[in-house]
Order: C-alpha cells, then structure tokens, then sequence
C-alpha cells in the first residue's frame, strides 16, 4: 500500500466559501507549495451549526459549490467531505492524529480562531495548536477577517443574500453568489409568449433562497457565458403558477435549449421585486426593460 501524500489541510465548514475563508486557503496554498504537498480542505456534509442547536440554517452554498469555489478561486486540489455525524462522535485527540495525520498525511493544519471539532466540540484552536506541535506537525490559526469594520461571516452574508442585496453580499464573499443545478423542464413560457430562452433551476433544500425578485445575472454553461434577467419566487403573474419557488433566467442574446445541461448562475444585482402583471403582454415589456437594464449593468463594470 503505498503511503498517503503529505497534504496541508484547511479546516472549516466554508458555506459560501467568503472571504474570511479565503485568508484559510489562501495560508494553505501558499504553504503547500513551500512544502511541496497537496493543498487540501476538509469540509463536512452538513452544518454543524444546524446540528449542534437544532435550528434549520440555510446553506449559501451546497457541498458541490463550496468544493468548486474552492478548487476555482483559491487553487485546493482535494476536498474532503466528511460527515458530521461521525466527526462529532471522535475523541478530538483522536480526529487529529488517527484522522489528520494517520489518514489525510497532514504536515500542517490551518484553522479559524472560531473552530471547533470532536466530541461535545471540545477540540479548540489551543488544543490544535498544541497536539500538532507534540506530533511535529505544523499549525496556524486564522483570526477573523473583518470588512467595514464587520466580521466576514457566512451569517452576514446569509442575511444580505435573504434581502436580494447581491453587491454588498459579493463584497463580503469575494465573488457572486451562486447556484449549480441541472437545468429542469419548464412551461416553455419564456420562449413561445415572451421570446425568451429561458433557464428554469430548483433551489436544493436547505439552500437559502435569495429575496423574490427579478436579478442581473450572469450564466456560464457548455464553457460559455451568457447575461440573463433571472426571476426568483413563486411567478404570480403565470396562470397556472403552483406556488413552488423557482429560479427562472431568460437569456440575453442566446439560441437553443439547456433542458438537462448543468448551469451556473451568479447573481449580481436585484433590479426590483416580484410582482404580479396585468397580463403577459405587460410582463414581457418589463422583462424587456429588465434585459436592458441588464444590460447595463454589466456593460458598467470594470473589466476583469
């Protein structure tokens, strides 16, 4: 059997992957190229948080976006998932030797100044620090990261997202925020009565829904990207709507159909609330309105 590589491991749960968890990566692959090892992060499958105190949190990310966010932006090559279930069972002492060392092959550790683990949590960033230095591993904790004199968190930002204030939550998570899905089947309203295609994605449970309203967002699919005004809530103004949430994009200058494809969507600005129309005809000049304003918007930022 051939031994473990040696990685440097992140340690966090990383929903949104904001920038507070950036300083953590950013430590980490900056420290496994000294190291000549493998940038590594360990998430777990579900919010600790929401477990702990028996409260449904809504997650910024789902597990597959907080593994892409991290591998994209901050350059992780691996991600372990772990399950909660079973970390918050293991002895904290034990989840750093058998598990970190033993398992992952960790040379160095990077935790923030709030994290917790093992049983009853009660593995902290003194114990880390201070295990890692008997066993010779390396360790270093992350302080908070502040912005605006307010602490990044992915609490914060949860509550902007949940206001539709998609500029300021970007500020605070260091990119849009986004959603991966598969691309459903929808009414065929977008193309056949509004001369839009349209994109239509479920929002996964236990992922937060943004405030309802109609967004400046961006799509990327197939290796390409496309501007979209994207509706977010219950489509009030459709007949035979069925109350269920949907996030639904018309895609700026695009042809064809996207039923099935993976898409990406990150939402850049609320442009206004979701109301009801007097009639499609009405709707559709104001998706029209909403495409130019779309529009520019985009064309107002600065290049990347």
């Amino acid at each position: 059997m051939s031994a473990s590589p040696k990685r440097v491991i992140a340690l966090g749960f990383f929903d949104g992957v904001h920038l507070g968890h950036g300083a953590l990566l950013r430590t980490v692959k900056e420290t496994a190229d000294r190291l000549d090892a493998v940038a590594a992060a360990f998430t777990f499958d579900r919010s600790p948080t929401a477990v702990i105190t028996g409260q449904q949190v809504p997650l910024l990310s789902t597990v597959e976006d907080r593994v892409w966010l991290m591998r994209q932006k901050y350059g992780i090559q691996e991600v372990v998932v772990a399950s909660f279930d079973a970390m918050q069972r293991m002895d904290w002492e034990d989840f750093i030797t058998k598990y970190l060392v033993e398992e992952l092959g960790a040379v160095h550790v990077v935790a923030g100044h709030d994290f917790h683990f093992g049983y009853m949590g009660k593995g902290n960033p003194a114990r880390l620090r201070e295990k890692c230095e008997q066993l010779g591993v390396g360790c270093e904790i992350i302080k908070k990261v502040e912005r605006d004199g307010i602490t990044v968190s992915s609490t914060y930002i949860r509550n902007l997202v949940a206001q539709g204030e998609m500029e300021r939550a970007a500020q605070f998570l260091g990119h849009p925020h986004i959603l991966t899905r598969q691309v459903g089947r929808g009414k065929g309203i977008g193309h056949s009565t509004l001369g839009f295609p349209t994109v239509n994605l479920r929002i996964p449970d236990g992922v937060i829904v943004p405030a309802f309203g109609v967004y400046a967002t961006r799509v990327w699919f197939d290796g390409q990207s496309r501007l979209a005004v994207t509706n977010v809530g219950v489509r009030p103004t459709v007949a035979d709507n069925d109350g269920r949430v949907t996030v639904e994009g018309f895609i700026l200058n695009f042809h064809g159909d996207l039923y099935s494809h993976q898409v990406r969507m990150e939402f850049f600005k609320r442009l206004r609330g979701e109301r009801k129309f007097p009639s499609m005809g009405d709707l559709s000049d104001e998706i029209r309105r909403n495409a130019r304003q779309t529009q520019a918007y985009f064309e107002g930022l600065p290049a990347e």
